[in-house]
């Protein structure tokens, strides 16, 4: 018989698949001596029994269900359905990979019309019982019978409004129990039945929960998050005895983190509310205080606290996210996890706490994020810019970062903007909830009225490293009206805003961000410790020195991808490239290449100035001719002034140089064995720049010419042999010693097929993936993008695969081409500088197959280098 239920004393942290995180860790927590209200977790498993068996519980698993439960009745001394004593449950899902908010929780089960009466006589509190069980007259109409959240909402604003109050903590016991038959009477005009069978009340709740695996918001957390389903088996769920924040001035609830998870300060941050309940705090319907005002409030419970979270550090090697209870003085966890942190706090706590030896440089380096080191080098406003702006209103930073965008109340509509229009939204709304994922993800930040730091907008927000106001009490927002008001002044919904998510500010208009500019503090010791694990080099693509620059900033090793055609589109030199291709000899056209070559000679001393002692690889000229010329009439005839001839005859050479396929046609080393002279020119700029740089700056330069879209072992040798006599001539003339190789950009499957061939010319491989995954696929880069997203959504691609190297195919390409290469030559150097060298998976993948390099944009670097780390320590 399968084992479908497990007690908490039962389970250990290592069963997060079967037991879920949620239910993993307060099993761990039990068997280490900490507070945890005893419970039962159903196991993963058991939900996708759940759904074989058509959405209903087996027998056995409520058989199961029924005999722990006996186990926690005993051990609490209540009854689950007793009239004199009862025993209280809360359902809670959990599934393996955190998912703050996307599933569904049901508290205070098992009250009906009898056994809020035993409550009552049990703890002679008459408020606490009803406002219980109005709680979970609503969370169960909410969640399992999907009757209108608003309905309840506005019957509970009604008894305030009579009662003159604001409140919930302001109303008494009568006006709970006034409030549990307006939500009776809300079940009847929703044509509902409240069940006060407590057993039904528990097998309608757990079937809810199962069935919120597959809830809209969940499956969009997971698309969102890159979680694969098929890795998954669903969500486990957690009854747990039920503990009470609720029950007066000795109670209370709250959230709390070990560390702050917005800078990664080792200082608790966190939020709790008196007399209250565990929704109230992420909810934001009622402003939290801060953890550390429990001190006073509570110094035993305090001190509590913090040895615990102490405890749960050293236990976990990890920042915990902690949601605790107060029970008349009496302190109990209700869930630990690793906790959702901004970038720079996941480094600074990474670097901290390898410091303070709870973890390991390895442990450090796994915990940190790649995409945690891409947010880093995200823009932000700088204080000039701030100081010149209108501050409108300030509210409680919960997500650093800075955002622009125009006012949007309403998260379906911001997913529309952006997703239809293009456009950049900041989500505004009072607070925000579970349903709003979509919206979030979409937008460039996100600003709420209400709520604390551990609100869902602060955490999704966080998550999602997204720039995050919460809590900002400063603004009113009128839904019906479209508009929304900051200190006296109306906005409406479409204007321009941006926010400062570090510092709670908020601007009127567009305000310009910029780039970080360098590495610095945590985040560059943590990148020196992967530069000491991982085999994988890296390299950035850097057409101009100024990209060099910060590419060696940021910790490239290299250039892996110079293209020279993008320097001859500066306005001095795009005249001189037109008159290069109209020209009609040989004699015209170098006479139009010699005055080219001392402004691209230039461009190559930058670059091998700014990475002395590095290999620079630079791309012989790639795109068709065709694309340095204009195409509409008006722009022809324009062009042809300017350059003194006729319309007709510019006209004839555009209309000559058209292809119907011209990524496929003549471009690359094609135009070399056309137009050798174009060849010639551009080994006399890169071998001259070299022989400029080594005698009048004496640094080390390793040049690399790189010939393009090679499938001919033939064309390769006849460019290369253009180039080594050129090359060699003038080394031999200057009287240097230079050492200079000559390789190939491998982008067409036929090369990768012949690479042994290839490598009898080539000195090195550089796999063009952009181009290769193009070819392999059949998919025009210019067009793909219409049919893309539909071949994700239908699961006939995981991935758009210009995003992430397509390991299957284009990546066994590679891997072949590789492997060939290197049985010719067998010191072969190899590398990739498609933009898939910057992303992690791709990265992983490179190391796998044994290549030397990776090459990326320059603020992708740090990035690359925290994935070839990654790579080698998951594949020790």
């Amino acid at each position: 018989m399968n084992k479908w239920v497990y007690l908490f004393k039962e389970g250990n942290a290592s069963m997060k698949k079967t037991l879920g995180g949620k239910g993993a860790n307060l099993s761990e927590m039990t068997n280490i001596g900490l507070p945890v209200p005893p419970g039962m977790t159903i196991t993963t498993e058991a939900c996708l029994e759940f759904y074989k068996n058509g959405k209903k519980l087996t027998q056995e698993i409520i058989s199961q269900l029924h005999d722990n439960l006996k186990v926690v009745e005993k051990t609490m001394g209540k009854r689950f359905g007793d009239s004199e004593n009862p025993l209280l449950v809360s359902v809670r899902s959990g599934a393996a990979i955190s998912m703050p908010g996307m599933m569904d929780t049901i508290l205070n089960l098992g009250l009906n019309d009898s056994t809020v009466k035993g409550m009552i006589k049990a703890t002679d509190n008459p408020r606490f019982c009803y406002d219980s069980y109005r709680r979970f007259l609503q969370m169960f109409g909410d969640v399992v019978l999907k009757i209108e959240h608003e309905l309840f909402e506005e019957a509970l604003k009604e008894i305030k409004k009579d009662r003159g109050v604001k409140l919930d903590v302001e109303l008494e016991a009568d006006d709970f129990k006034k409030l549990v038959e307006k939500y009776k009477e809300i079940y009847k005009k929703a044509g509902k039945e409240f069940p006060q069978d407590p057993w039904e009340q528990l097998w309608k709740s757990i079937d809810a929960v199962f069935g919120s695996w597959m809830n809209e918001r969940a499956i969009t957390y997971r698309k969102l998050n890159n979680i694969d389903e098929n890795a998954l088996m669903g969500t486990a769920v957690n009854v747990v005895t039920m503990v009470f924040g609720n029950m007066g001035d000795t109670s209370g609830t709250g959230v709390a983190f070990t560390r702050d998870p917005n800078t990664g300060e080792r200082t608790v941050y966190g939020e709790y509310l008196i007399n209250a309940q565990g929704e109230d705090v992420v909810a934001g319907t009622r402003t939290p205080e801060p953890i550390s005002k429990l001190q006073e409030e509570m110094p035993k419970i305090y001190d509590e606290l913090i040895d615990i979270f102490r405890r749960l550090e050293e236990h976990y090697h990890d920042m915990q996210d902690v949601e605790f209870t107060i029970e008349r003085g009496r302190l109990y966890l209700l869930q630990t996890r690793n906790g959702k942190r901004t970038p720079y706090a996941a480094v600074k706590i990474a670097v901290d706490m390898v410091k303070e030896s709870v973890m390991t440089k390895e442990e450090a380096l796994l915990k940190t994020s790649p995409e945690h080191i891409e947010i880093l080098l995200h823009p932000y406003f700088t204080q000039e810019t701030k100081d010149s702006a209108e501050l409108i209103a300030k509210g409680n930073p919960a997500s650093p970062g800075a955002a622009t965008g125009i006012l949007v109340f309403d998260s379906d509509k911001a997913d529309k903007l952006v997703k239809e229009e293009n456009k950049k939204v900041i989500l505004t709304r009072p607070e925000t909830s579970p349903e709003d994922i979509a919206g979030m993800a979409a937008s460039e930040g996100i600003l709420t009225s209400t709520g604390g730091k551990t609100s869902h907008a602060a955490v999704v927000a966080r998550g999602m490293g997204k720039p995050c106001i919460v809590g900002c009490s400063d603004i009113e927002i009128n839904r019906a009206k479209g508009i929304m008001k900051a200190r006296g002044k109306e906005f409406k919904e479409g204007s321009w805003i941006s926010i400062d998510g570090t510092t709670g500010e908020i601007f009127e208009g567009k305000l310009e961000t910029v780039m970080p500019q360098g590495l610095e503090g945590p985040l560059a010791e943590i990148l020196s410790w992967a530069d000491e694990v991982r085999r994988l080099g890296v390299r950035a693509n850097a057409d101009t020195p100024k990209d060099a620059e910060t590419a060696k900033r940021f910790g490239a090793e290299g250039i892996g991808l110079a293209r020279t055609e993008h320097m001859f589109f500066e306005p001095d030199r795009i005249p001189v490239v037109r008159q290069m291709i109209l020209s009609s000899s040989v004699e015209q056209r170098e006479r139009a290449l010699e005055r080219l070559l001392p402004m691209q000679q230039q461009d190559f001393v930058g670059l091998f100035k700014a990475m002395e002692g590095y290999p620079v690889t630079i791309r012989l000229l790639d795109p068709p001719l065709h694309e340095f010329l204009p195409s509409e009439e008006d722009d022809i005839k324009e062009l042809a002034k300017e350059m003194g001839v006729s319309f007709d005859k510019l006209k004839e050479v555009v209309e000559s140089l058209h292809e119907f396929n011209p990524m496929m046609g003549h471009r690359g080393c094609r135009l070399t064995v056309t137009y050798p002279e174009i060849a010639v020119m551009q080994t006399r700029a890169i071998i001259g720049a070299a022989i400029q740089v080594l005698k009048e700056e004496g640094k080390t330069v390793i040049p690399e010419i790189m010939i393009p879209l090679v499938g001919i072992r033939k064309e390769l040798s006849y460019v290369k042999q253009t180039i080594v006599e050129t090359a060699d001539k003038m080394i031999e003339e200057e009287g240097v010693d230079l050492k200079y190789t000559v390789g190939t950009m491998i982008e067409i499957p036929r090369a990768c097929l012949i690479a042994d061939e290839i490598a009898k010319e080539a000195e090195f491989f550089s796999f063009g993936t952009n181009d290769l995954t193009q070819l392999t696929f059949g998919f025009s880069r210019d067009d793909y993008g219409k049919f893309v997203g539909d071949y994700v959504a239908k699961g006939i691609l995981e991935v758009d695969p210009f995003q992430k190297l397509d390991q299957i195919g284009v990546g066994q390409l590679v891997r072949i081409g590789t492997e060939k290469g290197r049985k010719t030559r067998k010191d072969l150097k190899v590398g990739i500088c498609g933009e898939h060298g910057g992303e992690p998976s791709s990265v992983e993948f490179c190391h796998h197959v044994g290549l030397d390099y990776v090459s990326c944009s320059p603020y992708r670097v740090p990035v690359a280098r925290l994935s070839a780390a990654h790579a080698k320590l998951k594949n020790k």
